[in-house]
């Protein structure tokens, strides 16, 4: 079989379709970076608590880098950060915080709801700073696509949040498709046993805010609605389709990256939801199954490839299960079928090759061991043409795809047929309608 040019090249060509002259010549704003006049990383933080203080805490493991400045919009969570980094500076406005810390930083983390990803990111870009962007790298396709562009325009360094891409456990599932060890991959599933859904309707109440918690801010870019507690903030807004982006957006970026690499994926073609609806526009649903359609590559048995997503109860076929041991079947992972055997590779865990007899005494490639934080701060204290692993050149058309399949959800049993240079819809409006969202008037972007 013939197959079609290399995704590596698909990539290039898409990402050049996609932008036009921004990536035939980015301009690059080095000027506008001042080296740190104590040779380290100085480094801002969008969020006090959760997910970036995790990524604080694993930053700070690096000797070249200082923590200058803390934004929340809960100013509940700044007892924790000044016993940690007594010299950080602590804000309750994100804006406020890069006007005035603007000249004393160099980078920053975006560790927030989903919703503010992309008006965080983008604002800092344009200041010149180095971003380290959560997974998903913005909460819709619109967002998504200007944070890729942003960061070819202004040449700084990006690194989204999917550390699992940098670990020992994916890289080893990448090589060992990528030596032809299952041979030509004809179809993957990949699934989650997470429930980052709601199929109930917002509760009719409204409960007094705290006093710490400025609520238009927690909303930003998303319509003004009744505070409720514990309903959004701080843990459940994954569930809300204007604030998060379900199961699928949560765990999607980590998991699709081992197939993506490994296959040297670009942009689905297509995808399709068989899972079921929303049941209200507010909530993302359960149990989402939800099938992608990319064109083939040198890894591929075809011209095209299926890969298919699965969240909270469904899990794939019993015969696709049955390729393996199933059970031992993980909770998270991903299963590669190729036409010489099948990989199982559990999320964060060593993957098995199956049937296991004819895989006896197979040796595992070795591999360097690489830091997903300290590959960010490495790469912008030395600038130059080296970037991080995750950069959003490879983190923008991944979370597109993820972003695909959420939005798709809300079209089930439709086909929908994507042009990834357009970033359209091609086939309906309802749904080419939801790859920019709604927004609170003075904040669209």
């Amino acid at each position: 079989m013939t197959h079609p040019p290399s995704a590596s090249l698909t990539r290039r060509r898409f990402l050049t379709q996609a932008t036009g002259s921004l990536f035939a010549a980015p301009f690059i704003t080095t000027g506008m970076r001042a080296a740190s006049p104590n040779g380290k990383l100085r480094h801002a933080a969008f969020g006090a608590a959760g997910m970036s203080m995790a990524d604080m805490t694993a930053m700070s493991n690096h000797p070249l880098w200082e923590l200058a400045a803390v934004c929340d919009v809960d100013t509940r969570k700044f007892d924790q950060i000044t016993k940690k980094w007594p010299n950080a500076k602590c804000y309750q406005d994100w804006q406020e915080m890069l006007e005035k810390e603007a000249g004393n930083i160099d980078s920053v983390n975006v560790s927030t709801p989903d919703h503010m990803h992309g008006p965080m990111g983008l604002k800092a870009m344009e200041l010149g700073k180095h971003v380290y962007g959560q997974k998903p790298l913005a909460q819709n396709l619109h967002e998504c696509r200007r944070l890729m562009l942003k960061a070819r325009e202004t040449g700084v360094m990006t690194q989204m949040g999917i550390q699992v891409s940098s670990s020992f456990t994916e890289r080893l599932a990448v090589a060992i498709i990528q030596q032809g060890t299952i041979g030509k991959v004809k179809e993957v599933h990949t699934f989650s046993n997470k429930f980052w859904g709601d199929m109930d309707p917002v509760p009719q109440k409204s409960d007094p805010v705290p006093a710490q918690l400025d609520w238009q801010k927690w909303l930003g870019t998303a319509t003004d609605r009744p505070y409720i507690e514990g309903y959004y903030h701080p843990g459940q807004w994954r569930k809300r389709r204007d604030f998060g982006t379900g199961t699928l957006g949560d765990m999607g970026c980590h998991m699709f990256s081992g197939w993506f690499r490994a296959l040297d994926l670009a942009a689905p073609i297509g995808v399709k939801s068989k899972g079921p609806a929303p049941l209200n526009a507010t909530n993302w649903a359960i149990d989402a199954v939800v099938e992608y359609t990319f064109k083939g590559t040198a890894h591929t048995a075809a011209d095209t490839v299926k890969v298919t997503w699965y969240d909270g109860n469904a899990r794939p076929p019993a015969e696709v299960m049955a390729l393996a041991d199933p059970a031992k079947f993980p909770g998270q992972g991903s299963i590669y079928i190729g036409t010489e055997g099948v990989l199982l590779s559990p999320h964060t865990s060593t993957p098995l090759l199956y049937p296991r007899d004819k895989f006896t005494g197979f040796k595992y490639p070795k591999l360097e061991p690489r830091d997903h934080w300290a590959d960010f701060i490495d790469c912008c204290l030395k600038g130059g043409n080296q970037k991080p692993t995750a950069n959003f050149d490879y983190a923008g058309p991944l979370t597109e795809a993820v972003l695909l399949g959420c939005l798709a959800s809300a079209f089930p049993n439709e086909d929908l047929k994507w042009d990834a240079p357009a970033l359209k819809i091609t086939n309906s409006e309802a749904a080419n309608a939801l790859v920019k969202r709604q927004y609170r008037p003075g904040t669209e972007i």
